[in-house]
C-alpha cells in the first residue's frame, strides 16, 4: 500500500497550499507534524503564487492501493 503525508496550509493570500511527502515514517503524531509544519512556515521554506505560507490547516495520511496490470518497460 502506498502512503503520502499531506499537509495543507494557508498563504499570505487566503489560498490553501497542500505539500505531499511520498512515504512517511509509520506512527507519525499530530505533534511532529506540527512541529514539522510549523518549522516549514518559520523558514519560510516554501513560496507560491499567492506569497509564504502563514498558517496550517490540515494534515492527513492518504493511504491507497496500485495494482500494476503489466509492467512499464
Amino acid at each position: 500500500m502506498a502512503t503520502t503525508l499531506q499537509m495543507s496550509f494557508a498563504t499570505e493570500l487566503g489560498k490553501t497550499v497542500t505539500l505531499s511527502i511520498p512515504d512517511p515514517k509509520p506512527g507519525l503524531t499530530e505533534a511532529e507534524v506540527r512541529l514539522a509544519m510549523q518549522a516549514i512556515i518559520d523558514k519560510d521554506v516554501f513560496t507560491s503564487a499567492t506569497g509564504s505560507l502563514s498558517e496550517i490547516k490540515a494534515a492527513k495520511i492518504v493511504a491507497r492501493d496500485v495494482t500494476p496490470l503489466f509492467p512499464v518497460e
